[in-house]
């Protein structure tokens, strides 16, 4: 294989360990992100009940007010049972006393189902509390270790960008806008292995007088069917076709 022809394979494997960084760096950040997704949502969930709260509260006074207003009536039409005149008004003053004694009833129904309520959310915000405690303290734990872990590969980087940098000063630059011709669609299948006589980018078969080409190493051979720079594994023994 001509230097060309190696300082463009080497390049593109250099390229691809580069490219794997990021996933790296998103599969570690994703640790932390997944406890912050999980500390949010149940914020989330605590805001919601304390608006319940709030909600079953304004609605207990109402209740509260409503039925401090029957009582009043009631006393009001106890008075009022003292003067009454005749039979009508006696009939009247006992429906609406009915009706105010079945309002009171369902206004304290009301005003216990809603300190059920209450009730209810509290205790379920003391338990997120304590959920969201532990989450914290998860989270924290998590971004010094996921920090460390970025230093590292952030380290593992910069060394190979270092090792890309003295690789491009070498090649030459013909050659170079060649292979980022390439580079810019292929990504990290711009240079690729030749095995079974077929281009391992685009899985085709080339023909017998490429795949020569390409096991001489003495030029740059392009796969004829996907344009990838081609390249035989000499540890793998490839022979031409016969």
């Amino acid at each position: 294989m001509n230097q060309h022809l190696t300082q463009l394979v080497e390049l593109s494997q250099i390229d691809k360990s580069i490219d794997a960084f990021d996933p790296r760096m998103a599969a570690v950040n994703a640790k932390v992100t997944a406890v912050s997704a999980e500390r949010e949502k149940v914020q989330a969930i605590t805001t919601q009940l304390l608006a319940d709260i709030e909600d079953a509260e304004v609605k207990k006074r109402k209740n509260e007010l409503h039925l401090a207003e029957l009582q009043d009536k009631l006393k009001d039409n106890a008075r009022k049972g003292a003067e009454i005149k005749n039979e009508r008004e006696m009939k009247s003053l006992q429906l609406e006393e009915e009706i105010a004694k079945e309002q009171m009833t369902f206004a304290n129904e009301e005003i216990e189902r809603l300190d059920k309520i209450i009730d209810n959310r509290k205790a379920e915000i003391e338990s997120d509390k304590q959920k969201l405690t532990q989450l914290t303290e998860s989270e924290k734990v998590l971004q010094n270790e996921v920090a460390t872990q970025l230093a590292e590969i952030e380290k593992e980087r910069q060394k190979v960008f270092t090792q890309k940098q003295e690789l491009v000063s070498k090649i030459n630059q013909k050659g170079l806008a060649f292979y980022e011709k390439i580079r810019r669609w292929a990504k990290n299948t711009t240079a690729v292995e030749v095995k079974n006589q077929a281009c391992y980018g685009c899985f085709l078969k080339i023909s017998d007088k490429v795949y020569a080409e390409v096991i001489k190493g003495e030029d740059i051979v392009t796969c004829p069917h996907c344009g990838r720079i081609l390249y035989i594994d000499r540890t793998e023994g490839e022979t031409p076709a016969a």
